[in-house]
């Protein structure tokens, strides 16, 4: 993905993927190893102080120089945290300063390092001369940031218990969600990290991580990389697309998001689930919701907890009658756009969908109804044609897909369709060869079947609800890892890394 066209930013060292020989067959495998060995001939204390370091090497491995980032940032934030836990029993006032002091910290990482050239970029526009900093994105920055102002905001409120520092460095730098989430909760993770009875071997958990892996690897290797493919081109090469351009386009990306996402969650859940941990469900089937409100309940859904919780109820929630409820829902979604990142198409986004929250909230109060089909229709459509400014480089290429979308820049067809359809050239349709470099019949098959996986199957999480050690699930995975492995020559990063 990217940042606006002035503040890319290339990303230095390698990184070590999910979807990657590294990780598949080095560092997932000696890490579960030798977590277990040391559980077992040591304590779980050793156990856990090994994941820590190796979940430090895993992500200091792309550039070393961040790693006094998270490990200040963990350590502040744990000894903030402590006391406010503390202060809260006997209310001292003095908790409220330390709790705008640790939020200062915090965001004013998050600001530095995500924000600062975008700032000065904006004060460029306004007639300023001002130099870019091109400071690099940290890896993770934006979740392990969010996962900890929760664990202040807890901490003030006395809802946190006392952890030791270990487990704490272990909820923040495990490495399955370190990179791109899910955004955990200290209340869902501390205590299976302290808890003896995960120290074991569990070999349903294995057996169920591995299927969520292999899983997760054949959607981002087999299917969204593909469709990354014709959405780059149409976003980034071409000049102009025509009507069938554009929307292959538009719903390439749509696709890919959603492959390349549910990939990386399917891949976090299953090799946490190895470790005897269970991270949260982050991602469940989105693209079947029948409104905007039940989409943000299915996409992205520990990010929507974080901002209902820490920002929308803060706000005042529902409580502050309907114009009141209205505004809280457009400021939390307009920075819930900012923290996708710092350019002013992923505000809009954030603008787009807090407007239809708005509108699906005055609809209901409504009374009214609409056939489910329709219902469908509307929301995904909305949904694809808002992603066209999450992953437009600028406003012109958001501009140009959209266009392209609602006919502006004319339609064709192949050529080989000028005989049987060739009365529509009087409506200005015309025949020949696609500015995209992609077969119109095979875009089309590939969006079709896409599409039959997203709606007509259970996802990854409830095929592992179900999951039973048979031959038919061993199976599943066997093909689906040994058809990703054998394509992962051509590596990619998961979307969500550059968040």
């Amino acid at each position: 993905m990217r940042q606006s066209c002035p503040l890319d930013r290339k990303e230095p060292g390698k990184v070590v993927l999910f979807n990657s020989y590294e990780y598949v067959l080095m560092f997932l495998p000696v890490s579960l190893i030798l977590y277990f060995i040391f559980n077992r001939l040591f304590s779980k204390r050793v156990g856990v102080a090994w994941l820590v370091l190796a979940s430090l090497f895993f992500y200091s491995y792309w550039n070393i120089k961040y790693l006094p980032l998270i490990l200040v940032s963990t350590i502040v934030n744990y000894l903030t945290g402590s006391t406010l836990s503390r202060l809260a029993v006997s209310d001292d006032p003095r908790r409220r300063i330390l709790l705008i002091l640790g939020l200062c910290f915090n965001l004013g990482l998050l600001g530095y390092y995500k924000y600062t050239d975008f700032f000065i970029s904006n004060l460029n526009y306004l007639g300023n001369h001002l130099t870019l900093l091109h400071i690099i994105l940290p890896l993770g920055i934006s979740f392990f940031t969010f996962t900890q102002i929760a664990y202040l905001v807890d901490a003030y409120r006395g809802e946190v218990r006392e952890y030791s520092l270990l487990n704490y460095a272990l909820f923040v730098t495990f490495f399955p969600h370190l990179l791109a989430g899910p955004i955990i909760h200290h209340r869902e993770m501390m205590p299976q990290f302290a808890s003896d009875d995960n120290k074991g071997i569990n070999y349903e958990n294995l057996s169920r991580g591995l299927f969520l892996l292999s899983l997760g690897l054949f959607k981002k290797v087999i299917i969204a990389d593909v469709f990354a493919v014709w959405a780059n081109y149409g976003f980034d090469t071409a000049v102009s697309l025509t009507l069938l351009e554009a929307w292959i386009t538009s719903l390439s990306y749509t696709l890919q998001l959603y492959f390349d996402f549910s990939a990386y969650t399917d891949m976090a859940i299953g090799s946490a689930l190895m470790f005897n941990i269970r991270l949260p469900i982050n991602f469940n089937s989105p693209y079947k919701s029948l409104s905007i409100q039940e989409f943000w309940r299915r996409w992205h859904i520990t990010l929507s907890r974080f901002l209902r919780d820490y920002i929308y109820i803060p706000l005042g929630g529902n409580q502050r009658g309907q114009a009141g409820i209205y505004r809280n829902i457009m400021i939390t979604f307009l920075l819930g756009g900012l923290w996708h990142g710092a350019a002013w198409t992923f505000v809009f986004w954030g603008f787009l969908h807090g407007l239809a929250l708005v509108i699906n909230r005055a609809w209901q109060r409504l009374g009214c109804k609409m056939n489910k089909v329709l219902a469908w229709f509307i929301t995904f459509n909305f949904v694809n044609m808002a992603f066209v400014f999450f992953r437009a480089k600028s406003w012109e290429d958001a501009g140009k897909v959209l266009s392209g979308m609602l006919g502006l820049q004319g339609v064709s067809l192949p050529a080989s369709f000028s005989g049987s359809l060739a009365f529509l050239s009087e409506y200005g349709v015309k025949f020949g060869a696609f500015n995209m470099a992609v077969d119109l019949k095979l875009a089309a098959l590939a969006l079709v079947a896409a599409m039959v996986l997203v709606l007509g199957f259970k996802n990854s999480i409830e095929m592992e609800t179900r999951f039973r050690p048979n031959p038919f699930y061993a199976l599943l995975a066997t093909a689906a890892a040994v058809a990703a492995i054998l394509n992962l020559s051509n590596i990619t990063q998961f979307i969500y890394f550059n968040f």
